[in-house]
C-alpha cells in the first residue's frame, strides 16, 4: 500500500509561490560595508523582474536604536534570525562584494545547506571556489 507523500514546509512554500505566480525571490547577502553595492544589486535584480530582500541597515553605523550596547547585541541576534528567514524564503542568494567575512560565510553555508543557489557579484570571493 502506498501512502500519500506529506509535503515539507519548504515544498508547501514552493507550491504556494507557484500558485501565486510569484517571480523569483533573491536575497542579498554580504558585508554591510557594501551597502551601496547592495542597493545597486537590488536595482539590477528588480529591473530583471525579481523580488529582492536584503539587509535593512548597517549595524556598524551609529543609530539611536543601537545606543545601548546590550540592546544593540540583542538586535544583532534578532536581525541575524530575520536574515536567515529571508534566506529560507528566497529562491536564490546573491552575495555582494569582494570580501566574505564570518557572518556572510555562515549565510552562504546556510543557504547551500538548504539547497539554495548562491551567486556572487565577485565569484573569486566564493569561500568554496
Amino acid at each position: 500500500m502506498s501512502y500519500p507523500h506529506l509535503l515539507t514546509p519548504e515544498e508547501k512554500l514552493a507550491d504556494a509561490k507557484k500558485l501565486l505566480s510569484l517571480p523569483r525571490i533573491v536575497v542579498i547577502c554580504g558585508s554591510t560595508r557594501f551597502m551601496t553595492e547592495m542597493t545597486e544589486a537590488d536595482l539590477r535584480e528588480t529591473e530583471a523582474g525579481r523580488i529582492v530582500v536584503k539587509p535593512s541597515g548597517d549595524m556598524k553605523s551609529p543609530h539611536a536604536l543601537r545606543s545601548d550596547p546590550v540592546e544593540a547585541e540583542a538586535l544583532k541576534v534578532r536581525l541575524g534570525d530575520l536574515h536567515r528567514a529571508k534566506i529560507r524564503l528566497a529562491d536564490e542568494v546573491l552575495v555582494v562584494g569582494d570580501y566574505v567575512g564570518d557572518s556572510t560565510r555562515a549565510e552562504i553555508a546556510y543557504a547551500r545547506s538548504l539547497g539554495k543557489p548562491v551567486r556572487f557579484t565577485h565569484p573569486e570571493a566564493d569561500p568554496d571556489a
